[in-house]
């Protein structure tokens, strides 16, 4: 048990750490080739910030676990909702002025009733699989299109710039780059080892691991994330981490265990977690979208947020 415990938090630690150099390298290296702060933030730091559910779900799925790849993605878009925003808005009430937020979160439900609707028929196959990639690089390349298109002003652009890493020399951006892609497999490889051996210790399956302990530790770069955001003030970048994450997420790290291991998966997968997805999704659409001419968390959403987060652990912990 204590040689379980300490492989899923070394495996965490690692796994959080190299997802940070990663993108700390990845952004850099963008941003001396000149590209644009925005795109930098839609798609590089979204993507690096989903690092740890890719290789977690890729870990998973070579290992025939794919109701934990696939628990992994339900449960950290849960979690990033419920448990991160809600830690977050209790910090300070987190306003949204970005216009590119306001269509990135509708596009955000969008993509999850997308993957709900792959999933109703409780299997994954490498056709759905191919659906959700192709779904996934279209919208990249629409975002991309459109910040290009776009050159107004834009509240996420600004807060964009002044995380991305200046001044980095190009090696020193590489080095952290294949530090980052070195360490990530295989910390993520310790946390499933870690995690699967807890599960068997106590008879939790394997949609639960994923579902659970997995999917909060892997949303944990999000949670880094959204608190230096707030504390910053810069609320829209806070909130487009959740959304970029969630998105990445939801169609490019679900297709993972589509490509890899194909199958079916769990009824609970597919029918109870699923529609917590698209709840939680839907009601942070309805929160920050119709909340007035502010546009805005409270700390009483915040609340409200934690509280769905830890009955939903109760209700999914009973159910075993």
């Amino acid at each position: 048990m204590l040689f379980n415990i300490m492989m899923l938090i070394v495996g965490l630690s690692v796994l959080v750490w190299s997802a940070d150099r990663f993108v700390y390298g990845a952004a850099a290296f963008a941003r001396n080739l000149g590209i644009q702060p925005m795109l930098i933030g839609l798609t590089i730091v979204a993507m690096g910030s989903s690092a740890p559910e890719m290789f977690v779900a890729a870990t998973a799925s070579m290992e025939g676990m794919n109701d934990t790849a696939v628990g992994n993605v339900l449960g950290s878009n849960v979690a990033n909702i419920t448990l991160v925003l809600g830690i977050t808005a209790l910090l300070g009430a987190i306003t949204v002025s970005s216009i590119t937020l306001k269509r990135e979160i509708p596009i955000m439900l969008a993509a999850t009733v997308l993957a709900g609707y792959l999933i109703h028929d409780g299997m994954l196959t490498r056709v759905e699989g191919v659906i959700l990639l192709i779904a996934f690089f279209s919208l990249m390349g629409y975002f991309i299109w459109n910040a290009m298109r776009n050159k107004q002003n834009d509240t996420l652009s600004d807060e964009s710039d002044a995380e991305i890493p200046k001044n980095v020399p190009t090696l020193h951006a590489i080095i952290w780059i294949i530090v980052g892609m070195v360490l990530l497999p295989l910390a993520a490889d310790w946390m499933v080892t870690g995690a699967v051996g807890i599960a068997k210790i106590y008879g939790l399956s394997d949609l639960v691991i994923g579902l659970t302990i997995i999917a909060v530790g892997t949303s944990l770069p999000e949670l880094a994330a959204c608190i230096a955001g707030v504390l910053k003030k810069e609320d829209d970048l806070a909130i487009g981490n959740i959304v970029g994450s969630n998105i990445f997420n939801i169609l490019a790290v679900l297709a993972i265990p589509a490509l890899m291991a194909p199958g079916e998966i769990a009824a609970e997968a597919s029918g109870r977690d699923f529609y917590m997805v698209l709840a939680t999704s839907t009601a942070l659409a309805v929160l920050v979208l119709s909340s007035g001419a502010k546009k805005q968390l409270t700390r009483w959403h915040g609340a409200l947020l934690l509280i769905v987060f830890i009955a939903y652990q109760v209700v999914v912990f009973q159910s075993q």
